[in-house]
């Protein structure tokens, strides 16, 4: 940064004495003063190892990571770039022995075993099985995995929160004004809790909740513990602290009693992590215990009628903000003609083509938002604008691992290489993986293939066959080069079966190195699935550390184990890879609030089926409650139609606001009167739309 261009108050950000709370929007530039300061401090001599930024999410620390290494300073030591739970991790396993007894761990004498999201949901669904064997959770619908990631989730609320484990259920119960079927599910959601609780204690599993637990109740209470981080952390900054929860405030107050310096960063109308207990007006009652109080103003993102367009949508939604002037007309662009859903997705891609090969705008600084992304909309938009020589990206860190494409195929190679497991791909999966594992094959020839290579009979595993056994007509009409292709995939799973076997990590590492990343291969030129595969061997690896020694005795294959864990469909632990924004052009397809965790300004944003009802709703959660379990939530008040309404409103507008305060130039949005599933769109941010250009006098938007 430069000195000679710094405001009065950027200059009193980067002085390095007292404790700062800097708010502001989003695009205000209060991270790039967050780096600034950053780098000051190292620049004035400060010891690195001094300095902690902490986070709420891990992929929130790039600006701070890419700064530090791109700067020419060289300091001693490393600086902390951390989460709570990262801290938590680091703590506990230096403070572990004084720690461990007192805490009711089973092994004290042993080390823990810090469990990832998937490593959890593993144990959590073997502990709840005998319990649905019982007949619980008759009363709901849900599949096993989301059954096991709801309970999950109370735990860590609970830890976030800060209140006990064995209050969940009567917190649910006495907010619950429904059926009084659910307070028994509640209940026994409550029992299964505790008994994935008590298996983690005796073997020394650490969870997010327990690790968070471990920190903030054990851990800052031993005075060894608390000189250590208070001690050895004396210069702090904290951004997006209104994306973090209760028991990270409170660390955060406490420690700003202790420090030397302190920058405390809050964005102004976020707080979108509501659902993973975000806590902003926590965030805010920071301010109270820093020396001083800054605000930047503006932003150096979004335009004035991008500026006007957010404050007549918080209008409409009855949340004022900030007056801006402007014409709101102008930052907005839609096509109101569209009667079907594939209709309003042939106009989106236009735009975009149009934007792309005429205004030469870059791919990357497009991107397509939509509530929730499903298969079907991300295949449709990605061919249509790949038949354009556009390429398209996605980002759905929510995504089950089974779920990619990349992921199924080395999935069904595992399987086919390891007949010993006793799993047989269908004929179907086998196809799907040739399409994917070969370079140049299509649906059709793979198809052609397995049906004559894959030979099935009886019970007997299934027989690859070589491509010299196919008749001459079917060899002409898969290609010699493509069975070549086969023939020499082939020839590594019968090398790799007769060897050595490896552990399914290094499986992955050989498989992907030696012949799917060769030329020829479909990952050769394929980053994204290259960036997939990474993730899956990091999560056999976690998988592999985390519970291998505590597998039952019946389970005699780890890697047939993890293979069925992910087929019973557990959601992807939080890889930072997959969030890292690559260096190809291409436009990016996520959901709006996986958008948002990203950070990161695009000059075009298309909002697609902004009719439809997903904008405004929540998740079903039967087992669970974001809003009741939090906090600020009275206790015995039960939640109410009104109350859903509210926060329904408000969740609306802080993620409208978000993603307006992320653009540059200009928001599309995606209209049809009727969606995907074919129901008419008459969703509330549509309405509300309507009623602006209304005020306007521009006219309505057909359909509503």
């Amino acid at each position: 940064m430069s000195e000679t261009h710094l405001t009065e108050m950027e200059k009193e950000v980067l002085r390095l004495d007292g404790t700062i709370f800097l708010e502001g929007d989003a695009g205000a530039g209060k991270t790039t003063l967050g780096v600034g300061r950053l780098l000051t401090m190292l620049d004035a001599g400060v010891p690195a190892e001094s300095i902690l930024v902490l986070l709420p999410q891990r992929t929130l620390a790039s600006p701070y990571t890419e700064a530090l290494r791109s700067s020419t300073l060289g300091p001693s030591g490393e600086v902390t770039v951390a989460t709570i739970d990262g801290l938590a991790r680091r703590s506990i396993s230096l403070f572990w022995p004084l720690i461990a007894a007192r805490a009711g761990f089973g092994l004290p004498q042993e080390p823990p075993s810090f469990l990832t999201l998937e490593t959890a949901q593993y144990i959590m669904s073997r502990i709840v099985q005998p319990f649905r064997d019982r007949g619980y959770f008759s009363s709901v619908s849900i599949r096993p995995s989301r059954l096991a990631g709801q309970i999950l989730d109370n735990l860590n609320k609970a830890a976030s929160v800060g209140f006990s484990c064995t209050e969940i259920s009567q917190r649910l119960k006495d907010a619950w004004g429904g059926e009084t079927s659910r307070r028994a599910t509640y209940d026994q959601a409550q029992e299964a809790a505790m008994a994935f609780r008590e298996y983690c204690l005796a073997n020394n599993l650490l969870d997010f909740s327990l690790r968070v637990e471990l920190f903030a109740q054990h851990l800052l209470a031993l005075p060894q513990g608390r000189d250590y981080l208070f001690g050895t952390h004396c210069h702090l900054i904290a951004d997006n602290v209104e994306e973090d929860t209760p028991v990270a405030h409170d660390t955060l107050r406490e420690w700003l009693n202790h420090c030397q310096s302190a920058l405390v960063i809050y964005d102004r109308d976020a707080g979108y992590r509501a659902f993973l207990g975000a806590d902003p007006l926590g965030a805010q009652a920071l301010r109270e215990h820093c020396s001083s109080h800054l605000s930047l103003p503006g932003s150096h993102v979004t335009s004035p009628a991008l500026r006007s367009l957010a404050r007549e949508i918080g209008e409409g939604l009855n949340r004022p903000v900030t007056h801006e002037s402007g014409d709101p007309r102008s930052a907005l662009a839609f096509e109101s003609g569209a009667h079907f859903h594939p209709q309003m997705l042939d106009w989106v891609t236009g735009e975009i083509v149009r934007l792309v090969k005429t205004e030469g705008v870059a791919a990357r600084e497009i991107v397509v938002l939509a509530p929730y992304l499903g298969d079907a909309l991300r295949f449709s938009l990605a061919e249509r604008l790949g038949r354009h020589g556009i390429a398209a990206r996605m980002h759905r860190p929510s995504r089950a691992l089974r779920e990619e494409p990349a992921v199924r195929c080395l999935l069904v190679l595992a399987a086919l290489a390891h007949p010993d497991w006793g799993l047989r791909p269908s004929a179907v999966d086998f196809a799907t993986m040739l399409d994917q594992a070969i370079d140049g094959m299509d649906l059709v020839r793979a198809n052609l293939l397995a049906r004559v290579v894959y030979r099935r009979s009886g019970d007997s595993y299934p027989r690859l066959a070589p491509f010299s056994e196919i008749e001459a007509a079917t060899k002409e009409r898969i290609s010699y080069l493509l069975g070549g292709r086969y023939d020499d995939l082939r020839s590594w799973l019968l090398n790799y079966e007769r060897g050595p076997r490896s552990e399914l990590d290094h499986f992955f590492a050989r498989l992907f190195g030696e012949i799917l990343s060769q030329p020829g291969y479909g990952f050769h030129r394929d980053h994204q699935g290259a960036e997939l595969v990474a993730v899956l061997i990091e999560s056999v690896r976690k998988y592999r550390w985390g519970v291998g020694h505590h597998l039952p005795e019946e389970v005699i294959s780890l890697g047939r184990e993890y293979l069925d864990m992910v087929e019973q469909g557990v959601l992807a632990a939080q890889y930072v890879r997959r969030w890292e924004v690559p260096a190809d052009d291409a436009v990016l397809l996520s959901p709006a609030y996986a958008f948002l965790m990203m950070n990161r300004p695009v000059d075009y944003q298309f909002w697609v089926s902004a009719g439809s009802t997903g904008w405004w709703e929540r998740l079903y959660q039967p087992l669970t409650h974001p809003y009741v379990l939090r906090r600020d939530w009275p206790s015995g008040r039960v939640w109410t139609d009104a109350d859903e309404y509210e926060a329904r409103q408000d969740a609306l507008y802080r993620l409208v606001l978000g993603l307006i305060r992320r653009c540059r130039r200009q928001v599309f949005l995606g209209i049809s009167d009727l969606g995907e599933q074919g129901y008419e769109q008459r969703g509330p941010l549509l309405q509300v739309v309507q009623r602006m250009l209304r005020r306007h006098s521009r006219g309505g938007v057909t359909g509503v």
